[in-house]
């Protein structure tokens, strides 16, 4: 179960996540996000995190040289395509830049689902959040989820990274219903908008440490039971 914790935006902040465990950090380049950072202090971030953490680059909607520019200049693990890319654009992001790529992709209904075909074997990676209200200035992070029960309807053989709406007290559901690889979290650890609370980033990824446990103990428990 990998945990990480987006939008990240100070050292404090960013060793707290390190410290209690993240498994990735995001740093937000979307300059209407509330979680924007300029490039220069993303780069010390980074710096901070390489070899603690992957470093993933949440970019929106870029063309493939300026996502390129951005892999010289801050050096992130992944890049994180947030907007409406379609797979040709993440085929040549991913080319352009040599490094993986995780598609997010936005779901509200049972015909979202079938988007995710698409990217399928074209992304690295892929990561299913709500879907942002129609004038939101920005497309992730607004603190919603949806029915996590849709995503039954996936190939149960499908990796993914779970997003939208999760907190410390509903991710162990979110955990147990949807049974992704991963969960990311943005505004469910922060006091306010862009403001990160350290002990919510300590409880997030306590809490999916302990549904991933749970989740594993009962998978090896009914597999022993079916050997019996």
């Amino acid at each position: 179960m990998r945990v990480k914790i987006c939008g990240l935006s100070t050292p404090e902040t960013l060793e707290a996540a390190l410290a209690a465990g993240a498994d990735m950090i995001g740093l937000n380049f979307h300059p209407r996000s509330p979680r924007h950072v300029e490039q220069a202090r993303a780069a010390g971030l980074a710096a901070l995190a390489r070899g603690r953490a992957q470093i993933v680059a949440v970019i929106v909607d870029w063309d493939a040289p300026r996502a390129a520019a951005l892999v010289e200049a801050v050096g992130p693990d992944w890049l994180q395509l947030h907007g409406s890319e379609t797979p040709d654009q993440v085929r040549a992001i991913r080319t352009a830049t040599g490094r993986p790529v995780m598609k997010a992709l936005g779901v509200a209904t049972a015909a979202d689902i079938a988007a995710v075909g698409a990217y399928r074997g074209v992304a690295d990676g892929l990561l299913l959040d709500a879907k942002p209200p129609k004038d939101a200035a920005y497309p992730g992070g607004h603190g919603s989820a949806f029915d996590w029960a849709l995503l039954r309807e996936l190939d149960p053989g499908l990796r993914f990274m779970l997003s939208g709406g999760l907190d410390p007290a509903n991710v162990g559901e979110a955990i147990r219903i949807a049974k992704p690889d991963g969960v990311d979290v943005a505004s469910g650890v922060e006091s306010a908008p862009g403001v990160k609370d350290i002990g919510r980033i300590r409880d997030f990824i306590a809490a999916a440490r302990a549904a991933a446990r749970d989740l594993h103990d009962a998978h090896d428990f009914n597999d022993e039971a079916g050997r019996r």
